[in-house]
């Protein structure tokens, strides 16, 4: 997981071509927008935390707050 790419992907894109991306990479399919990342796994974490931050900030969250967030949910679910 790339904070910069995370980053430009929520400055980038909506949350629906977000979720389509991810909607593709699951169906091992090319998606339509541009994502970095090594592997469709890493393509895939991108796109999943950009749609969860925007969320979050269509919520009232600035994206610190919102990425703060999205971090720590991955970490209870590693712990």
């Amino acid at each position: 997981m790339k904070i910069p790419v995370i980053k430009k992907l929520v400055e980038t894109y909506t949350i629906e071509a977000l979720q389509a991306a991810e909607a593709a990479l699951l169906e091992e399919q090319e998606p339509a927008i541009e994502i970095e990342g090594e592997d469709e796994g890493e393509k895939l974490t991108h796109a999943f935390a950009a749609a969860f931050i925007l969320n979050e900030m269509a919520e009232g969250k600035d994206f610190k707050t919102a990425l703060r967030t999205y971090t720590q949910k991955v970490r209870g679910s590693i712990s």
